[in-house]
Formats: structure tokens, sequence, C-alpha cells
């Protein structure tokens, strides 16, 4: 169904449907509390542990996009669990994939981090 706002109240109306979305997910998913808590506890390590604008951002990036993947596997889990709770082939699949995604965004976080670190400590 497509929203009656617009304009403005169109943007403050979706502000609300993130705010419960990201409501929902501390709720309701364990890894998305668990990695939404690291992140804050690392995004005052990142502006000490950047040298440059550029580390501060790439080090606060690779963090959010480790939640936004969350978010969108948390979307696909929930999708697939409504549809029903009988196993089905493409459903696992979906959720492996979603799972796979999150993965890779975790490993890009650490890459990065990693790299920072190294350049910081190893590197000099």
């Amino acid at each position: 169904m497509k929203s009656p706002h617009t304009g403005l109240k169109r943007v403050w109306f979706a502000m609300g449907y993130s705010w419960k979305g990201m409501s929902a997910s501390w709720r309701h998913e364990a890894a998305f509390r668990q990695e939404l808590v690291l992140c804050v506890l690392l995004l005052p390590v990142a502006f000490w542990l950047g040298q440059s604008v550029f580390e501060v951002v790439a080090l606060i990036v690779v963090l959010c996009l480790v939640l936004i993947v969350e978010l969108l596997n948390s979307a696909i889990e929930s999708v697939v669990d409504r549809v029903g709770d009988e196993y089905h082939e493409l459903s696992g699949r979906a959720k492996d994939q979603g799972s796979a995604a999150v993965l890779l965004a975790i490993g890009m976080a650490v890459l990065v981090w990693g790299a920072i670190i190294y350049n910081r400590w190893v590197g000099m």
C-alpha cells in the first residue's frame, strides 16, 4: 500500500517506521543486540585509532555495514518464518544466504580494522 503522506510528513513517518524496525531488531534479534553493543563500544576506539579522517570514516562505515546487513538478514528471516515453520529448501537457502552476507560484512570489518591497526603499530 502506498503511503498517503508526502513531503516532510512522509520523511517523518518513514523515520518512525525505521525506528520501529530498529526497536524490533533489538527486542527479537540477539545477534543484532550483540553487534550493536560491539559497534557502540568500538565507535570511540575508531576516533582514537584512525590517524586520518579517511581512516576514522572507514572504521565507522564498516561497523555500520555489519548492522545494515544484519538488519537485512533479520528481515529475510522474519519473512521466511512468517511463510511457515515447515522446512523448505528455498527457505533454508534464503536464511543461509542472509547469514553468509552477515559473515562477509563482519569479514570486511575485521579486514579494515586489522589493516588500520597493522598500519598504526606494525607498518610504521
